[in-house]
């Protein structure tokens, strides 16, 4: 069995938890989430936690059993403290500008970079060179700030680019004339 898979998942108050046979829902304070699990495994609730279990005579059950926790897992803490991905802008003119459910980002292109934001996702400009991206699905949450960091990926010359907070960019030397 794996070793993910063994630690059971702790529901905190104000979650609800639907277990049907192949269908899990998760609601809480900040919104609902529904996932179709995976019929090598099966997860059951017991004392105000779930356990996932592989089910036996199934191959792969046990590398699905420790998949299958993690996603519910993250769908317990998103509902009820979300996730977020925050993203700095380097560059001279770099900006970025939130208004609604469109992220405006002037990135040194000819033209302004608009990037709708699907539905769930929410973002915050606290400065203009920081971009905030929350939400309460995990996946969905770093998927767009990947898209977002696509647009301008860090160069390694001079570092310029959308990075996250977090990231470190190795910044080449430049070539030497004789």
């Amino acid at each position: 069995m794996s070793r993910v898979a063994k630690n059971p998942i702790i529901i905190p108050p104000g979650v609800t938890v639907d277990v049907a046979p192949q269908q899990i829902s998760v609601k809480g304070p900040l919104g609902s989430l529904s996932f179709a699990a995976h019929p090598a495994v099966s997860v059951e609730r017991e004392e105000g936690a779930l356990v996932c279990r592989p089910v036996a005579g199934k191959p792969g059950s046990d590398a699905l059993s420790g998949t299958v926790r993690a996603v519910v897992s993250n769908m317990v803490v998103g509902v009820s403290k979300g996730f977020e991905r925050r993203l700095n802008l380097v560059g001279v003119g770099y900006r970025a500008q939130a208004q609604g459910d469109v992220l405006n980002l002037s990135l040194g292109f000819s033209h302004p970079v608009a990037y709708k934001l699907p539905k769930g996702i929410s973002v915050e400009t606290p400065t203009q060179t920081e971009i905030v991206i929350k939400g309460v699905d995990r996946q969905l949450v770093g998927q767009v700030a990947a898209e977002v960091r696509a647009y301008r990926k860090p160069e390694p010359y001079k570092g310029k680019g959308v990075r996250y907070t977090d990231e470190v960019v190795l910044v080449k030397e430049t070539k030497k004339k004789k």
